[in-house]
C-alpha cells in the first residue's frame, strides 16, 4: 500500500512528529510505500538546523533526517508555515533578505500542491493533528 502523511503538530508541544515517525517505521518495515511526508502548520519546526535539544530527549529532527535518507523519502515543508515561523533554504534566505538559512538537510521547501498531489496517488493520506 502507498501511503502519504500530513504531519501538523508542534514538536515541542505534541506527540504527532513522533507518532507519525513510528507509524512511518512501522510502515515501512511491514514493506509498504511511503511517497510523501508533509509537514504542516506547526510540524515544520521539525526542521530547524538550530535546534539543540536536551540530551536525555529524542532529536526528532536527527530522528526524521534518518528515516528519509535510509528510505530515500520526501519530506516536504509547507512554504507558508516555514515562512511564517522562520524556516528558511537558502533561496528564501536570498529572497527575504535574511543573512541565513536554517533548513536542516533533507527536508525540503514546497507549496501545498506536493499535498494535494500526493492525495492524488496514494492510497491513504494519514494526518497526525496538532
Amino acid at each position: 500500500m502507498k501511503f502519504a502523511l500530513s504531519i501538523q503538530g508542534s514538536p515541542f508541544t505534541s506527540n504527532s512528529l513522533w507518532s507519525a515517525l513510528k507509524f512511518a517505521q512501522a510502515c515501512l518495515n511491514d514493506g509498504h510505500h511511503i511517497h510523501r511526508v508533509f509537514f504542516y502548520h506547526d510540524a515544520v519546526l521539525v526542521a530547524n538546523a538550530l535546534q539543540a535539544p536536551p540530551q536525555d530527549e529524542m532529536h526528532l529532527t536527527a530522528a526524521w533526517q534518518d528515516l528519509g535518507q535510509t528510505h530515500e523519502l520526501d519530506l516536504c515543508l509547507c512554504v507558508a508555515s516555514c515562512l511564517r515561523r522562520g524556516i528558511l533554504d537558502d533561496s528564501e534566505a536570498h529572497r527575504f533578505e535574511k543573512t541565513a538559512s536554517n533548513l536542516a538537510p533533507g527536508f525540503n521547501i514546497s507549496g501545498l500542491g506536493q499535498l494535494i498531489e500526493a492525495s492524488l496517488v496514494c492510497d491513504r493520506v494519514v494526518t497526525f493533528g496538532a
